[in-house]
């Protein structure tokens, strides 16, 4: 998908820290609480909630009420005449809500859409499937969230093992993957220099949460959960999760909580909605890609050359690359076939580092491009992730002045 006339009001879009598996926001729905945390975060950037004429919303662990969706969403900011649809595409799921928002901007010309993205991993639900044919009646049974991250039905395997994978094919170490992973952790430092200033651009931070009914505070997050200090000797001293593997748990990411938000909208909405009308953001074009079954971490290489195409420019015109990288490997792998340094991308650090809530993580990993860029004085910027299986989705987006 090529974009025309998609624009983002600088400073019109927000994440939560990514609260790590069983922590802060474990035990509080997804979708109420990302409409909580948008109410605020749509108050301080001075959006009005009746400048929004749709809704996106991307999310991939079901949560209780999830039938109602968008709608649902819409309601809880207090937009309760606007109603939009409801995106879950793996991992992808971020770069797509946006392509979505983006797309109705397309066709509607001045419409402003609000995409949301919103998942919890913790506490995800176990779901029991009638089956009157099964051995004495009983019927079949799923735990969402590890049995998704443990079998794929069509390559037969794990996430895991998608990665060991390509690592086997591609002459992949476990020292180039520890190392990749040093590269990032130093990285993410950068990030938390200086109060988390970088964040602090687009985070919202101290991130406080409320119970709707007493007012009182029931959660309150300072940054991402989760993260470990990570140094050569402790990645070395990791067993691989698979026997005869190279993939440890410090060379893969972790399954987190969180949420983020974007206004996707036209050229004059975007200037009049910015936090700074001198910085224009624009979002160019989508792309996306599948490869050989089971073989995930190759399938970001053709989706960002995809996204490249479509957006008419070449590698050598993007200033800024970010990835969504669940094991090093991914890393690894985009930067040979794309001719890059390890620390020529994710300069802030990324998903291996700062975790996965699925569906918000494509989503921040965009924001942090368009916040890098403006740091730059703008230039294009290219956010590719993989998905589940072996496909990956991309994102190109441009910032000027």
């Amino acid at each position: 998908m090529r974009f025309e006339r998609s624009y983002v009001p600088y400073g019109a879009y927000w994440s939560t820290p990514f609260t790590k598996w069983q922590g802060s926001l474990s035990n509080l729905s997804a979708v109420p609480l990302a409409a909580q945390i948008a109410r605020k975060a749509l108050a301080v950037r001075d959006v009005p909630v009746t400048a929004i004429d749709s809704i996106v919303l991307g999310t991939t662990v079901p949560q209780k009420y999830g039938l109602y969706g968008g709608p649902w969403l819409a309601a809880l900011i207090g937009a309760e005449k606007i109603t939009g649809t409801v995106v879950s595409q793996a991992c992808a799921t971020g770069a797509r809500a946006i392509a979505t928002a983006a797309a109705e901007v397309e066709l509607g010309r001045d419409r402003t859409v609000l995409s949301i993205t919103a998942d919890r991993c913790s506490n995800g639900p176990h779901i029991y499937y009638p089956n009157p044919a099964g051995p004495g009646g009983t019927g079949d049974k799923e735990d969402v969230v590890m049995d998704s991250f443990g079998h794929d039905p069509w390559a037969r395997n794990s996430m895991v093992e998608t990665a060991e994978k390509v690592a086997a094919e591609q002459k992949i170490s476990r020292e180039e993957q520890d190392a990749l992973t040093l590269v990032r952790y130093a990285q993410y430092q950068d990030a938390l220099a200086d109060g988390q200033a970088f964040q602090r651009r687009y985070m919202m931070l101290p991130c406080e949460v409320a119970d709707e009914r007493s007012g009182k505070i029931v959660a309150r997050v300072e940054g991402d959960e989760g993260v470990f200090q990570t140094n050569a000797e402790g990645l070395a001293r990791l067993k691989p999760v698979m026997p005869n593997g190279s993939v440890t748990f410090g060379s893969q990411t972790h399954p987190a909580d969180g949420n983020c938000g974007m206004v996707v909208t036209s050229r004059d909405k975007a200037r009049e909605l910015s936090r700074n009308a001198d910085l224009e953001v624009r979002i160019l074009s989508y792309g996306q890609a599948r490869v050989e079954k089971g073989m995930m971490a190759k399938a970001t290489v053709p989706a960002a050359h995809e996204a490249l195409r479509n957006a008419g420019v070449e590698l050598r015109d993007v200033t800024v690359v970010k990835t969504h990288n669940p094991f090093a490997v991914n890393d690894v792998y985009l930067a040979r076939e794309l001719g890059l340094a390890t620390d020529q991308f994710n300069r802030y650090g990324s998903s291996l580092i700062f975790g996965h809530p699925q569906g918000p993580t494509g989503m921040r990993l965009v924001i942090e491009t368009i916040e890098e860029l403006a740091l730059r004085g703008g230039g294009r910027g290219l956010f590719v992730g993989c998905a589940a299986g072996d496909t990956a989705a991309a994102i190109v987006v441009q910032v000027g002045r």
